[in-house]
């Protein structure tokens, strides 16, 4: 899963970071209530964990203006040390899918987010990834940048789905191979053909470039003039 926690104690951010990222999930974590409501709307996350007292902003109108103003319907876990029954009737009212009091085990967390997440695959929903400008709908497949609608080859859009997800990390050549070809590799460099096709699409009509190329590495996706959400351990 990749995961956004919106978590004001460093402790437990750390805690919890580790715990997921020894389990092979993706972790990016914000300790600010606007700073996290950003990232929350604008980064497809499969889950967010979301604290209840955050600076700036609480939880609860955290999550109310991702529903309400921005019609973000990822999966969400309150966690706070509240316990009262009126305090959990206002995170389900905001739109938590689940509410967990602290202190907490960590294997519960998971498995919590797991059924979260595996229910949310199953139904039918709108799901779009948003990095800056640029928006790619799950449902439709259509992509636009700045409103303008992008036409892209399926390989390509498979590209784009790998490099939106990962945003802002560098997604290697052999992890883009795969995603279009699994194991069966082709001959020749065809991974730099569709890259380009991609760059035309993506960039061309454009001043400013999305996507980078990390020379023997891979391929990046960064927003145009935009800061870049932290990714792991960095945002600490």
């Amino acid at each position: 899963m990749r995961i956004l926690v919106i978590e004001r104690d460093r402790e437990v951010a750390l805690k919890i970071l580790a715990y997921f990222e020894a389990r092979g999930h993706q972790l990016d974590t914000i300790g600010d209530g606007i700073a996290g409501l950003h990232f929350a709307a604008s980064n497809g996350y499969d889950a967010v964990i979301l604290d209840w007292m955050l600076p700036r902003m609480e939880g609860p109108e955290v999550l109310r203006r991702l529903r309400l103003n921005h019609g973000v319907s990822v999966p969400v876990v309150m966690l706070a040390a509240k316990v009262a029954l009126s305090d959990k009737i206002i995170a389900f009212r905001s739109g938590a899918d689940d509410y967990v009091t602290k202190p907490f085990e960590l294997p519960e967390l998971e498995v919590r987010l797991e059924a979260l997440v595996s229910r949310t695959e199953g139904r039918v929903t709108r799901r779009r990834l948003l990095i800056g400008e640029l928006t790619l709908d799950l449902s439709t497949l259509e992509a636009t940048r700045a409103g303008k609608r992008l036409h892209l080859y399926p390989a390509c859009r498979k590209l784009l789905e790998a490099l939106m997800r990962a945003s802002p990390a560098a997604v290697t050549r052999r992890q883009l191979e795969h995603t279009l070809w699994g194991d069966d590799l082709p001959d020749g460099d065809l991974l730099r053909s569709q890259m380009s096709s991609l760059r035309r699409s993506i960039d061309g009509p454009f001043e400013e470039k999305m996507i980078q190329t990390l020379p023997r590495v891979g391929y990046r996706l960064i927003p145009p003039s935009r800061p870049m959400p932290p990714r792991g351990r960095e945002a600490l």
